[in-house]
């Protein structure tokens, strides 16, 4: 009888790995559902997972195995690829090439790992030639791999939603000639906070289409919470791309009264989510110390407050899928 048990319990745990290992395989092609986002068999889908920091200053941690580590040890199903357009030594605008095999190496990473991937264009400023020729590149490459998810405009600081709008309807034209399927992510004014503005006058025409608000819970309150719910009740698909816990300087005491909130609102409403940040810069928000290794396999000696935060979260929260 005993036998029979561990039996049982041996091809139960087999079977949650396996899953845990085919995320991708299981969930395949992502879409919009109303303002949900969904898998190929239209069940509602979490993407929760840990953005690299900018690819021009910490490119140390994009590689394959940092991909695979953090599918493993933080349970992420997904992981977002931040190639940084004008800051940094090695910043797209100076050395393109450079930039692309850091941002495929992460890409390729997820692929292998078989969970979701964003590509995001990293820049405050509308760099309209730059963006369309590399989403362009990307999406002729990737289009097959329903993985992929594109990030076109990360964080609009001064920019009108005109402007915005007219930006990224110039690149999800480019995107959508070769990939006409994978998700697109669009930023708004002030941040990400101003998502109003793109629910008042959203991007007709393309499907599969959301749009991103940011927030770090220290700084940002119940009202954007409140203006984000209305902007999903007037049926705008949100994609939370990037948040933690800590001031929007990505600096300062972690508020975790304030970022447990956020999270509750989140699951509730079924909004994926993205943490940042995979980098080991001085600050709050930064995951690592300087010992962490490159390539994962990273102890909790290694980890930062913000980094034993999010693990826990990732661990809870994907623990189902």
């Amino acid at each position: 009888m005993k036998s029979k048990f561990w039996y049982a319990a041996f091809f139960l745990l087999l079977f949650v790995n396996v899953s845990k290992a085919q995320f991708v395989k299981k969930h395949g092609q992502l879409s919009i559902l109303g303002t949900q986002l969904v898998d190929k068999e239209n069940n509602p889908i979490v993407l929760r997972g840990l953005s690299f920091g900018w690819h021009s200053m910490w490119p140390r941690f994009y590689n394959e195995k940092a991909v695979s580590w953090l599918k493993k040890d933080f349970n992420c199903n997904v992981v977002r690829a931040a190639m940084g357009i004008e800051l940094g030594e090695y910043s797209y605008i100076k050395d393109p090439q450079f930039s692309k095999e850091k941002i495929e190496a992460v890409v390729n990473g997820a692929i292998k790992s078989d969970i979701y991937v964003i590509i995001d264009w990293h820049s405050h400023n509308i760099n309209l030639k730059e963006a369309k020729e590399f989403f362009a590149e990307m999406s002729k490459k990737y289009a097959k791999y329903p993985n992929i998810i594109y990030e076109v405009f990360n964080e609009p600081d001064y920019e009108t939603w005109w402007e915005v709008k007219n930006y990224a309807e110039e690149v999800i034209k480019v995107i959508r000639e070769n990939d006409p399927n994978n998700i697109i992510l669009v930023g708004c004014p002030h941040w990400d906070q101003d998502i109003d503005l793109a629910a008042e006058d959203p991007i007709r025409g393309y499907t599969n289409i959301m749009y991103t608000m940011h927030f770090y819970a220290a700084t940002h309150g119940k009202e954007l919470r409140e203006r984000t719910d209305r902007a999903i009740k007037s049926g705008l698909p949100v994609f939370i791309s990037e948040s933690a816990g800590m001031e929007a300087s990505g600096d300062g005491p972690i508020n975790y009264k304030a970022w447990q909130e956020y999270i509750d609102w989140m699951e509730a409403r079924k909004l994926s989510w993205i943490t940042w940040s995979v980098s080991d810069k001085d600050e709050t928000c930064s995951i690592l110390k300087k010992s962490a290794k490159s390539e994962g396999k990273w102890k909790d000696e290694d980890l930062k407050e913000s980094g034993i935060k999010v693990r826990e979260y990732l661990r809870k929260y994907n623990k189902e899928e």
